[in-house]
């Protein structure tokens, strides 16, 4: 008995390493930057183990999951562990993260001031459309101090909710706070006085960081914000989905993320 658990277990350990190195393709989706140039970067390593990687970029933050759900991906990398639980929680999905990558900054922007004190009564600010970003945002509005909200300054855990429009005590700027979709933002940028924005859209709209008016870098200790490689439930243990977690985790992808990024992302890892 003993002899034939041991010849069992080592025929299924072959038969993920043969599943894995048979050339699978694994169908990934993406936001351009930095979240495709990194798996760009991982590419020809994970194909040397025989995962054919598939590349597909979205420009918006609700098609990379709905294609998973809907299986026309494998698998996701564009969002941190409060975006995912949202999105199972509304719509009664249940995709899970696999490993966290790397951690990019949520930031303050403006081209109309060049401070928070110049920002006059009754400016417009822009904040993202979705509860995630948008909970976000108003939080690094009151890290500014130009609102007050209720509950906690932080998030503590992924699971915690995030402030609403609803959720102002006190606006004494009679701030207009106007809501848009993320992507939309750094376009906006010309027709309000101060906008939220993530970072990927920061890079990919080649905005100049440093020129940010506020920069949240999200390094909060608990990796809420830590940007996950992401797959339906039924396909997490898959050989190719561990062998993409592992290079995803690899020292040779922190050294790219800490060398190709100079500092603007971060290694969540």
């Amino acid at each position: 008995m003993k002899i034939w658990t041991l010849l069992t277990a080592a025929l299924s350990t072959v038969a993920a390493v043969t599943t894995a190195h048979a050339g699978t393709k694994f169908v990934i989706g993406a936001t351009a930057v930095p979240h495709a140039e990194i798996l760009e970067f991982i590419k020809p390593i994970v194909a040397k183990e025989g995962v054919d990687l598939d590349i597909r970029v979205f420009s918006d933050y609700i098609q990379p999951n709905a294609q998973l759900v809907s299986k026309e991906l494998d698998g996701n990398y564009y969002q941190y562990r409060p975006f995912l639980n949202d999105y199972n929680r509304e719509r009664g999905t249940n995709l899970v993260p696999i490993v966290p990558v790397h951690i990019e900054p949520f930031v303050a922007y403006s081209t109309k001031i060049t401070s928070v004190d110049q920002l006059k009564d009754g400016a417009t600010v822009a904040i993202p459309n979705d509860p995630v970003n948008g909970g976000r945002g108003l939080l690094l509005l009151q890290k500014i101090g130009v609102i007050k909200l209720k509950g906690k300054p932080e998030l503590e855990s992924p699971e915690d909710p995030l402030p609403t429009l609803k959720d102002i005590l006190d606006n004494p700027k009679h701030l207009k706070i106007t809501e848009l979709e993320s992507a939309l933002l750094p376009r906006a940028l010309e027709q309000v006085d101060l906008a939220a924005l993530n970072g990927n859209y920061v890079f990919e709209s080649k905005l100049p960081l440093e020129k940010s008016l506020y920069i949240d870098r999200g390094q909060d200790g608990r990796n809420i914000w830590g940007e996950y490689l992401v797959v339906r439930p039924e396909e997490k243990d898959r050989a190719d989905v561990k062998i993409i977690a592992k290079v995803l985790n690899s020292d040779a992808t922190r050294e790219f993320i800490k060398t190709h990024y100079q500092g603007q992302i971060y290694p969540a890892f």
